[in-house]
């Protein structure tokens, strides 16, 4: 399966829930989830009343979109979380948290979690002073997650910093220095979430 292509606002209807998957465009009047809470498509009114599996499944759906994941990457993020110590559902949170694109955007240097996934690929990202380009990397409390130092890589973030306003979570810190960047403070848990998500029906329907 190729990653989704499609209008990203489109999924925004789907889910019923406003992903801010397309950055600042998000927070103005252009934003058509705004415009058209209803789910994408023509026929409405023969939507008949949404199944058990269909809530559980909605959700997953609406966690995927949000962190930019396909099945098969998501799956082995629920593997890993049920093979660990506590809560299935915040390890599972917590796991896709710590995503380099993620941080990377809630650190401010992206307006969405795709233009900070285009970033990284491009090689404008470094971590504890070595360059990643794979947008999944899993940071560790006390890495630092620096720009690279060079014009166009500084350019970049800071035209996304200039356009984002947007608060920085606890478990992150963006220093005051000339090359942004930014320290995990420690591993994120479930209150640094920012989509509301029932975590239990995920776990219901992925270990069925």
């Amino acid at each position: 399966m190729a990653r989704y292509t499609g209008p990203a606002c489109r999924l925004c209807r789907r889910d019923g829930l406003k992903l801010f998957l397309k950055g600042t465009r998000c927070d103005t009047s252009k934003c058509a989830f705004e415009r058209r809470d209803t789910p994408p498509g023509q026929q409405q009114t023969r939507r008949g009343k949404v199944t058990d599996y269909g809530v559980h499944l909605r959700e997953k759906q609406k966690v995927k979109h949000y962190y930019g994941v396909l099945e098969k990457q998501f799956r082995r993020y629920f593997a890993k979380a049920e093979r660990a110590k506590g809560n299935t559902g915040d390890v599972l949170m917590s796991l896709l948290e710590r995503r380099l694109d993620n941080v990377v955007h809630r650190l401010g240097f992206g307006t969405s979690r795709a233009q900070a996934r285009q970033m990284i690929n491009h090689g404008h990202i470094t971590v504890n002073g070595r360059r990643v380009t794979i947008a999944s990397y899993e940071v560790r409390a006390g890495d630092v997650v620096r720009v690279m130092n060079k014009a166009r890589s500084l350019d970049y973030i800071r035209g996304a910093q200039s356009e984002s306003d947007r608060s920085v979570p606890d478990y992150l810190a963006v220093t005051e220095s000339v090359i942004p960047e930014g320290i995990i403070g420690r591993l994120p848990g479930p209150e640094d979430v920012s989509v509301p998500v029932q975590t239990q029906l995920i776990v219901e329907l992925c270990s069925r």
